[in-house]
């Protein structure tokens, strides 16, 4: 049912089945899905039931997610026998879930190649001054995240990898497993995206680089296997395209698309570009901050401050927004008015307010164009968690399906799926407000 503008979020007393639809919990056990661990994916169990519930037709039908990052709706779409089409701005990510939906690669070619790498492991000579060496091969904050003997066998797989004779999607699926393997064998506390050195994971001690690789390669081999036979047998064909869906005029036919199941990133400052710094690092695809920013942040929508410069005037609302869409532009100039001013009394002065601005003119630009690409008669569906900077309620999925509204959607529904933020309800420093996480139905 369609709520009231910008309602304040009310107690949940029972959550239902879909709770953690919103989380990629579920995901991480399922073959394929779990190969990379991505805190801001969701549910593949949701997919699967928007899908069922879209009257899609089996072969014909085309599913769309314009933020792929790990590939759960194309995935899924794939599984059950859709078209899909997914678009990824994030160039770490995107290499993995191509890997991920390349499902064609036999057992004995995976094998054959990786007999090939644990020879190269074997014959490696360790260098007498393995430390030094380290220093040398890797930026400052890998040396510190793993045993020097595993983070050694890692380079030699790494560096193997390089000279294999094989076909690009055999390397690629064995460099997906070497990025998939990082964080299991650190010994640096290694949470999302936060990177702890100084913390030492016990359970990381025993762990060597050779081995933990060799178990998890058979084991993707395994899950390659074990999605074909339980896929649907209807051909289908996939596009994972490396882009921007703010704008996929040149990628994405006008009206091409039956359904939209989809996950934004949220407006909480979470960053997308450091969640991959331990991984790009180690990989040489990135040395330090500064390639961080340049070859991710400025890829992406904004949705952290740390994407934000001060000086940047592209942070304002553009006419087309605040004409389209006055309601929403009063409400958000006000809201980053207080923020604006909260920031300069607040500790670390967060640039919550240009983040706000370049968040819903991102978000106005991608609804645009999921409308375009959108049959009639379909439907949208995100999954969206609502946010408060320093306090300042940002009704994030009321706002979206407003929005929507205005860009030439029909209608839309909102359906809670859970309260979000309870475990830092002791934190002094957290705000009051009752945050949840919804799933926005925009209706063409």
């Amino acid at each position: 049912m369609q709520t009231a503008l910008f309602a304040p979020p009310s107690p949940i007393t029972k959550l239902n089945e879909t709770a953690e639809w919103g989380t990629f919990r579920d995901s991480l056990k399922a073959p394929v899905h779990g190969w990379f661990t991505y805190p801001a994916g969701f549910s593949h169990k949701a997919v699967a039931h928007s899908l069922r519930n879209a009257n899609l037709q089996l072969g014909e039908s085309t599913v769309y997610d314009p933020f792929m990052g790990s590939g759960t709706t194309n995935l899924v779409a794939r599984s059950l026998g859709f078209n899909s089409v997914g678009v990824e701005a994030h160039p770490f990510v995107y290499p993995i879930t191509t890997a991920k939906m390349t499902w064609e690669i036999g057992f004995d070619a995976i094998h054959e190649q990786l007999e090939f790498v644990e020879k190269a492991v074997k014959a490696a000579n360790k260098p007498a001054d393995l430390t030094a060496f380290l220093a040398d091969e890797f930026p400052k904050l890998i040396p510190k995240c793993f045993l020097p003997e595993t983070l050694f066998e890692l380079w030699v797989i790494r560096e193997s990898l390089k000279t294999l004779n094989t076909t690009p999607a055999i390397r690629k699926l064995l460099q997906t497993g070497l990025i998939c393997v990082l964080r299991d064998v650190s010994i640096a506390a290694t949470g999302w995206p936060y990177i702890a050195p100084d913390k030492i994971k016990i359970t990381s001690m025993s762990k060597r680089g050779w081995p933990t690789y060799h178990d998890r390669i058979l084991k993707m081999a395994a899950d390659l296997v074990d999605i074909r036979t339980k896929a649907s047998p209807v051909p289908t064909s996939h596009r994972v395209l490396y882009g921007d869906s703010r704008n996929t005029i040149h990628q994405i036919d006008d009206q091409s698309i039956d359904h939209i199941f989809t996950s934004p990133p949220y407006l909480n400052n979470f960053d997308y570009a450091d969640r991959t710094r331990l991984e790009m690092y180690f990989m040489g695809e990135a040395m330090g901050w500064a390639d961080i920013t340049e070859k991710v942040r400025t890829k992406l929508m904004t949705s952290a401050t740390t994407q934000v410069a001060r000086d940047e005037k592209k942070y304002s609302f553009t006419e087309e927004f605040k004409t389209t869409c006055p309601a929403e532009y009063d409400f958000l100039l006000d809201a980053v008015a207080q923020l604006g001013k909260l920031r300069l009394v607040k500790g670390g002065k967060k640039s919550y307010d240009l983040m706000t601005v370049g968040y819903f003119s991102d978000m106005f630009l991608i609804l645009k164009d999921n409308f375009r690409v959108l049959r009639p008669n379909t439907k949208a569906q995100y999954i969206l968690g609502d946010s408060a900077p320093y306090g300042v309620h940002i009704p994030t999925d009321e706002l979206i399906g407003q929005i929507g509204l205005r860009l030439g959607f029909t209608h839309y529904e909102t359906e809670i799926l859970r309260i979000r933020g309870n475990k830092w309800e002791n934190n002094p420093q957290r705000h009051g407000v009752l945050l949840r996480e919804s799933v926005i139905t925009l209706y063409k």
